[in-house]
């Protein structure tokens, strides 16, 4: 596995490489953690040289959008990213996250070329798409984007067992998405999903799309395995800083801890971030989509409870 895991790190950067798509390395240490309210990050803090509170990386997305800014060339990393609360089969505290940005993309053509590193990696499938609103509709008979709450929780009451399960829109879509669609996305292709709900839109433009608001965000699913998130990224200072606000709020209103607003992040969008889409893409579930095995402590070196 470790040969493997090698090999499989060495052709990622012959991709890149022959795309003259430029390695980059960012820190793991940040003064201010992600605002998303479903991500937590890992905080360090010490005496001496770290006088405040330094949060791990939960991905190098912001440091890597600063480049951007300040250079505008094509970049990747492959890095350790580190995130609370994480653990199960799919899932580590700690895992590997494979990130690049191309200026002048759009999301589908990113998408065409996550396709294009995926094949190579694990073999050709075909590529299917579905927009997350002809999912919805060709699967539950229902539109997302313009369902009430209350259709869509009486909705996953009949296909599943929340018990006392109680929240907003965004709850019952994701455990509809999660419970309903997911399993059977991607069954022998690479199933890729776009143009989430404005809520869920994280870091991605919004426009319109058949009369709706959209972000433009993509995630790859392969045997039913989340493999990859996508956007075409958001550009705009002010339009950021009021997403962030918001995932504070909604932060305490759930009883969570506010987390610091980026400010470097949001001084590199006011200075410009050229137009580009992005993606993040998990790479220990790709090698465990290359080796066939269904638990992500398969691929990991080391247990982490024992580290």
């Amino acid at each position: 596995m470790i040969r493997q895991r090698a090999e499989l790190l060495s052709s990622l950067r012959r991709f890149f490489s022959d795309r003259d798509i430029l390695e980059v390395e960012t820190p793991l240490l940040c003064s201010s953690g992600i605002t998303d309210p479903s991500i937590e990050p890992l905080l360090v803090s010490s005496g001496g040289a770290l006088s405040q509170p330094r949060f791990l990386q939960t991905s190098p997305e912001y440091a890597m959008k600063r480049m951007l800014a300040a250079h505008g060339q094509p970049i990747f990393q492959v890095a350790r990213a580190f995130r609370d609360g994480e653990a199960g089969s799919r899932h580590n505290p700690e895992f590997s996250l494979l990130e690049w940005y191309r200026p002048g993309f759009g999301h589908h053509e990113l998408m065409q070329e996550v396709a294009e590193l995926v094949q190579a990696c694990v073999g050709p499938r075909p590529v299917e798409k579905y927009s997350y609103r002809q999912l919805f509709l060709e699967h539950l008979d229902v539109d997302p984007h313009t369902a009430t709450s209350a259709e869509l929780e009486a909705l996953a009451r009949r296909h599943l067992d929340p018990g006392n399960l109680a929240g907003e829109r965004d709850l019952w879509l994701d455990l509809l998405m999660s419970h309903l669609l997911e399993p059977r996305l991607g069954d022998g292709t690479f199933c890729f999903v776009y143009d989430y709900p404005v809520s869920q839109a994280a870091l991605a433009q919004v426009v319109n799309a058949d009369g709706v608001s959209v972000g433009q965000r993509f995630e790859l699913y392969v045997d039913g395995v989340e493999l990859a998130n996508g956007y075409c990224e958001l550009t705009d200072a002010a339009e950021q800083r009021q997403r962030f606000e918001r995932d504070n709020a909604l932060r305490l209103e759930r009883g969570q801890q506010e987390r610091p607003v980026d400010e470097y992040l949001l001084a590199a969008l006011a200075h410009g971030l050229p137009s580009c889409s992005g993606v993040a893409l998990g790479v220990d579930r790709l090698l465990m989509l290359m080796t066939g095995t269904s638990r992500i402590q398969d691929v990991l070196a080391f247990d982490w409870t024992r580290c």
